[in-house]
């Protein structure tokens, strides 16, 4: 069964699952891995001593904090601190509770997905942190990067921890790039973690840990699927698997089908068929030096302000400007 061309899609998630399922090869995006399960599942990703990223640009934020705030408050007037999937705020806290000691003068505006995650990061900031004022946006990125263009008047920081561009191929990260451009004045800066080239061992392991955290999160897309779409997936007959290519600095992470099968999605209408061993490709996690970061922010009309990084080296935070 197919679905016509004419029938009409409930939502983004509907459409992309199936443009992604029928195409081939087969692909759904590592945005869907989130919602209240997924979240959960990646907070428990970011706690693993194989997942190096977080505790690197934890120690960078924490170890120069001070400059940063420097770097961010200017001449002491008041900006507006924008963040890009926002998540659970373990890491920007590091910053928010040193600007209120500092008497840095600014608002708070975490942007994400999922409407979970931010209803949970404003609780714990109202707790922890009450000073903040806080205003969530919750959206795509390349959403709410039209909105921030129009924001309130003030200096605009753009936070993007995480090396969340890592998701995209180098293309796209220079279009993406280009909208943060378009989205920032003259004075505002882009605050961006970017991951590393290192040891491939060390970035399998971060992707492909042996408690298999990495694997639920990745078949969470099929579990939501199942109960979004009323599907049919059985999340046993497929194996995770994760690749990593040195030279060009590229993790991809796919949904392998362990034998022939074929799978129903009542809301779609739509039945696949898998073949034994085919793929879904489901994210990528790009990996970057100092040329490749030069090279990216050049193409899309960026300058590098300043850059921080951990004391193996492992992980960055690039500081770009108009």
């Amino acid at each position: 069964m197919q679905k016509t061309q004419t029938t009409s899609f409930k939502s983004t998630f509907e459409q992309e699952v199936y443009e992604g399922l029928t195409a081939f090869p087969k692909h759904l995006s590592s945005k869907y891995f989130y919602d209240e399960v997924g979240d959960k599942l990646f907070q428990d990703i970011m706690n693993m001593p194989e997942y190096y990223l977080t505790d690197c640009e934890y120690d960078i934020l924490d170890a120069n904090k001070k400059a940063i705030g420097e770097l961010f408050k200017k001449d002491g007037e008041p900006f507006s601190l924008f963040e890009l999937g926002a998540g659970d705020g373990k890491k920007t806290k590091i910053l928010l509770k040193h600007f209120v000691e500092n008497q840095i003068q600014f608002d708070y505006r975490p942007i994400d997905i999922s409407q979970n995650a931010l209803n949970q990061l404003e609780g714990s900031i109202k707790k922890e942190i009450p000073e903040v004022e806080v205003n969530t946006l919750q959206g795509t990125y390349f959403e709410t990067l039209r909105d921030i263009g129009k924001a309130n008047g003030r200096r605009k920081v753009i936070l993007f921890l995480g090396s969340n561009m890592g998701n995209l191929l180098h293309p796209q990260a220079i279009e993406f790039l280009k909208n943060m451009r378009d989205s920032i004045a003259e004075n505002d800066l882009i605050f961006m973690g970017l991951d590393q080239k290192k040891n491939p061992q060390t970035i399998l392991d971060a992707y492909n840990d042996k408690a298999g955290i990495t694997e639920a999160f990745n078949k969470n897309v099929l579990t939501r699927i199942n109960g979004e779409m009323d599907a049919n997936f059985d999340l046993d007959k497929f194996l995770h698997w994760e690749v990593y290519d040195p030279e060009t600095g590229t993790a991809k992470s796919y949904l392998v089908s362990k034998e022939e099968q074929m799978v129903n999605i009542e809301s779609l209408e739509l039945e696949i068929r898998l073949n034994a061993w085919e793929t879904i490709h489901t994210e990528i996690s790009q990996k970057y030096d100092d040329t490749v970061v030069a090279w990216l922010a050049e193409q899309a009309d960026l300058k590098i302000v300043t850059s921080f990084t951990d004391n193996k080296q492992w992980f960055k935070n690039y500081v770009f400007k108009k």
